[in-house]
């Protein structure tokens, strides 16, 4: 399904939206440019989970656990050079949580993904509006 949103706060209701379809022990994967949405998104994933939390980018420290009704897991890979960094860090500990796993950058890691992810692109298309792609993840949309 493609999207268009106008405006930071369309981003977060649509990833509000989708979470409330996604089950537990999902895996989402961003791909986009930098400041194409992707945090802005992920807060609405967290509300849309009925979290209650200051939702930032985890670019320095990788991971940033939200939990509430459930459990989010946003991960910034941006700093990550390969999947065996990731794994590193716990990656399958993660996916052993059964929360949702969100996670930015994920070009840089793309070998740790199973092939069932939810893939999330965001494209610019000028400086308030996004074209957003959500593949996978059947039903969700």
């Amino acid at each position: 399904m493609v999207y268009i949103t106008n405006s930071e706060e369309e981003t977060e209701a649509l990833g509000a939206k989708i979470a409330a379809g996604l089950p537990d022990g999902a895996v989402v994967a961003f791909y986009g440019e930098l400041g194409s949405g992707k945090t802005a998104f992920v807060r609405g994933m967290a509300r849309g989970m009925g979290i209650d939390a200051l939702v930032n980018s985890p670019t320095f420290t990788i991971v940033n656990e939200y939990i509430g009704p459930r459990s989010l897991f946003h991960f910034d890979m941006y700093r990550l050079g390969s999947a065996d960094e990731l794994y590193d860090i716990g990656w399958e500990d993660y996916l052993g949580r059964n929360g949702v796993c969100a996670v930015e950058w994920s070009e840089n890691v793309a070998e740790a993904f199973e092939g069932d992810e939810v893939v999330v692109t965001f494209r610019k298309l000028d400086e308030n509006t996004r074209e957003i792609t959500i593949e996978g993840g059947d039903g969700i949309c």
